[in-house]
């Protein structure tokens, strides 16, 4: 009889184990199709504006034809005004606004870090401040600036310092994210003790661990410098979102504001991919 009991009790105790290991197995198939069907209607949300977008920029003169002609016309428009110089300064300036952001942002935040942490919350809060200021508010402080700057130099390259304000607090969250992530005192504190000097510490310990949320920074300064239009358009400075609202302003290229439309996207798209493959490599190696 005891064993009788011992045993039905054993696979009552089984029984009773797999009942929950089966609802939790139930509640994970209904969550994983959620997520499939939600991730389905925005990605359709999303994709089916740029496929419409891409397909009008293909169209052909003739109704049902297919063209080219348009994506063509990227290297060679003349405008006026002309694309092809936009896309050139719109493409430096995403470089040169990148360069400046990370050397000015990652040695700041891994020192603030290291050697003054309770300043930390006065950083976040100076690097976070632009997001409440309307870029329209940006422009009326800056206008004052960049009239004496355009006595100098009127390239629009010197927007860059507009738009490194900009994408300050894009750059700060990404690389706050990548900092919190490892153990930078500890790494410091093992640096110090083997004689490694400060400069040693931030650029050749600290900052390699922090390889993914830099490529997400240099993505988020990018997509932000590729796609600015309202304080290049007020201050009279001409980029790639300032020739596309001028091309559109005459019927007769809306195919070459399409093509140029989608390729920007595409370009932006693609940068994405590749940062991606370079992080998950970068985390690999590391591993």
């Amino acid at each position: 009889m005891a064993a009788v009991s011992s045993l039905s009790a054993e696979l009552g105790g089984t029984a009773q184990g797999s009942a929950p290991r089966a609802l939790r197995a139930g509640q994970r198939r209904r969550l994983n199709l959620f997520r499939y069907v939600m991730f389905t209607i925005f990605g359709l949300f999303f994709l089916l504006p740029l496929l419409a977008m891409v397909r009008f920029s293909l169209e052909g003169s003739k109704l049902g034809t297919w063209s080219l002609a348009a994506w063509k016309q990227l290297t060679s428009y003349q405008g006026p005004p002309p694309l092809l110089p936009a896309i050139e300064i719109t493409l430096e300036l995403a470089v040169i606004t990148s360069v400046v952001m990370l050397v000015l942002v990652v040695p700041t935040m891994i020192w603030v870090r290291l050697r003054v942490r309770w300043f930390s919350r006065v950083l976040e809060f100076l690097c976070l401040l632009p997001l409440t200021i309307p870029a329209i508010v940006l422009v009326v402080g800056l206008a004052p600036i960049y009239n004496k700057i355009e006595r100098v130099n009127v390239s629009a390259l010197m927007l860059f310092w507009a738009y490194v304000v900009l994408a300050l607090p894009y750059a700060y969250r990404a690389l706050a994210a990548g900092l919190n992530s490892i153990d930078a005192t500890t790494l410091s504190e093992a640096a110090r003790s083997l004689g490694a000097r400060w400069s040693t510490v931030m650029f050749r310990i600290i900052a390699p661990n922090m390889g993914q949320a830099i490529l997400n920074a240099l993505l988020l300064t990018v997509a932000l410098v590729m796609g600015e239009f309202t304080i290049a358009y007020l201050l009279t400075y001409v980029n790639l979102q300032v020739e596309l609202f001028s091309i559109s302003r005459n019927t007769t290229n809306a195919g070459v504001l399409f093509s140029a439309s989608s390729a920007t996207l595409l370009f932006t798209f693609v940068l994405l991919m590749i940062l991606t493959y370079i992080g998950r490599r970068l985390h690999r190696g590391r591993s």
